[in-house]
């Protein structure tokens, strides 16, 4: 069997870890040549002429869960599939982000630290957690998790996705013409989309606008997801009560920009989930067993929808 690797980043020492995990396989960065005779292809951040080369290729497993990585799914040759990391340890990950996001936006954590600021001793009435509704956009395996995760915690949770989708104990919406009415009682807001034309500027000032006044929002998913102009003038204008953030349009965030330094926003440098070689290389050896068994693998990516 033989494998080709190319990664953006820490090329070598992907390559070391995936020949310790399948010492029987023949594994080389890449080349024109051996990406020509390459049984499966691993990829990330690929350059443009990387992917037509992957010619006979069973399969191309991108080192990721999000395939905005990937500048052109049709550079893959049809009926090769593209294959996305499904949690490899990202879920747990993004549990506990979340959570603490949740827990000091429900027990105003930053309206007690303002109160400290200021020498001022107030006792805020508490929250009825009821009320306290948290919206997950996006059902996928992450974001299941962050619901039940939430569930955990006491707080009612719903969820909206392209296509309907069940979770125990969560109030589902699908489609844009349920979004509206997802957004309009959701008080701590997780995006966890992919990034596709579909979900590009979806939470604009309009859409922003129908959260509750004071709602919290999050992105752990992408930042094209979020209009920053828009973010910042609700979160200026009290209606939003902050903000969690850790990706962005463009990264690293470019000093100048906005976000750094608003009172209301919380930035993390796209830590919030981040790939563990360990977990990724099992899940990855464990898919390409799978394909050579002839068994089928999840997170095969649907190139139409782009995710």
């Amino acid at each position: 069997m033989k494998i080709v690797l190319h990664a953006a980043q820490d090329q070598e020492a992907w390559i070391a870890a995936f020949r310790r995990a399948l010492p029987q396989a023949q594994i080389d960065p890449w080349s024109a040549a051996h990406a020509a005779q390459a049984d499966y292809a691993i990829v990330w951040k690929p350059r443009p002429e990387i992917l037509p080369a992957f010619s006979r290729a069973k399969a191309v497993f991108n080192l990721g869960a999000g395939i905005d990585a990937i500048p052109d799914l049709g550079a893959i040759a049809p009926g090769i599939p593209l294959v996305r990391l499904d949690d490899a340890g990202m879920a747990e990950q993004m549990i506990e982000y979340v959570s603490e996001a949740a827990l000091r936006c429900y027990r105003e954590v930053d309206a007690y630290a303002d109160q400290q600021r200021e020498t001022r001793w107030q006792p805020r009435p508490r929250r009825a957690k009821a009320e306290f509704i948290a919206g997950i956009l996006g059902a996928g395996v992450l974001g299941a998790a962050v619901a039940g995760a939430l569930r955990s915690l006491g707080f009612p949770v719903r969820a909206w996705s392209r296509t309907r989708r069940r979770l125990d104990g969560v109030e589902g919406f699908a489609g844009m013409d349920e979004l509206a009415g997802f957004l309009t009682r959701t008080r701590f807001l997780v995006c966890l989309l992919p990034l596709t034309p579909g979900t590009t500027n979806l939470l604009d000032r309009a859409r922003l606008s129908l959260l509750p006044h004071g709602a919290c929002v999050v992105n752990v998913a992408r930042g094209g997801l979020v209009v920053d102009a828009d973010l910042v003038a609700l979160l200026d204008e009290g209606h939003l009560a902050a903000a969690f953030l850790d990706v962005f349009r463009e990264e690293p965030l470019p000093p100048e920009h906005p976000f750094w330094h608003h009172p209301r926003i919380v930035l993390t440098p796209h830590v919030s989930a981040v790939t563990l070689a360990r977990e990724t290389v099992a899940q990855i050896v464990d898919k390409i067993g799978r394909l050579e068994a002839g068994l089928p693998v999840t997170g095969v990516v649907d190139r139409e929808r782009g995710y």
